[in-house]
């Protein structure tokens, strides 16, 4: 699929039938983090809920995020172990089936709550992004240069990418490996990001 997106939004049926396509040719879900996410993408959220969070946090999402969520699904299908939900925790029971009703599949207590909890404390995600550029190596603190970022998936072993929401680098999804490869940029936007995974055989 060369297009999964029209104007400055995305595609939202193409995508899912894009999601499907990737499911049909996994069964086995061998690929990195199909056993999490199962290839489920969740409906997309309403206008309400997504100004709601907005609004409470005192944000604006970068659009192709923004956007994503919107026409296309709040997850968990995509990038890593999968892209977290916006507004809501992820399920904490495990789902046996991974219908599109049940969603993650991942066990409960998984690590990535707790980064998704702390991303959500009063003041974080509308705190300044710290980093002028990309902070190579290991990270003592992880904590003090991830303000201003939204996580979105989880790659294993404390490693996650991140949305940064505000400042020169806003829009861009930057890794966060705090035990050997610090927090440096790997895409340019969200876009550029999920597209590379959707369009990945």
């Amino acid at each position: 699929m060369s297009t999964t997106w029209s104007g400055g939004g995305w595609d939202g049926p193409a995508v899912r039938a894009r999601v499907r396509e990737k499911a049909a040719g996994d069964p086995a879900l061998a690929r990195f983090g199909a056993r999490t996410h199962r290839y489920v993408l969740t409906p997309p959220l309403p206008e309400t809920a997504i100004r709601a969070f907005e609004e409470a946090h005192g944000i604006a999402l970068p659009p192709e995020y923004r956007s994503f969520v919107a026409t296309a699904g709040d997850g968990p299908a995509g990038p890593a172990h999968g892209l977290l939900p916006l507004t809501a925790p992820r399920p904490e029971a495990a789902s046996e089936t991974g219908d599109e009703d049940d969603g993650w599949a991942a066990d409960d207590g998984w690590a990535v709550d707790d980064e998704w909890r702390e991303d959500r404390l009063p003041g974080r995600l509308a705190a300044p992004f710290p980093l002028a550029g990309p902070l190579p190596g290991p990270l003592a603190r992880p904590e003090d240069v991830t303000p201003g970022t939204l996580t979105l998936a989880e790659h294993g072993c404390g490693t996650y990418d991140r949305l940064v929401l505000n400042g020169p680098h806003a829009g861009e999804i930057w890794m966060l490996d705090p035990d050997w490869g610090g927090f440096t940029p790997v895409s340019p936007g969200f876009r550029a990001w999920y597209g590379a995974w959707l369009t990945a055989p």
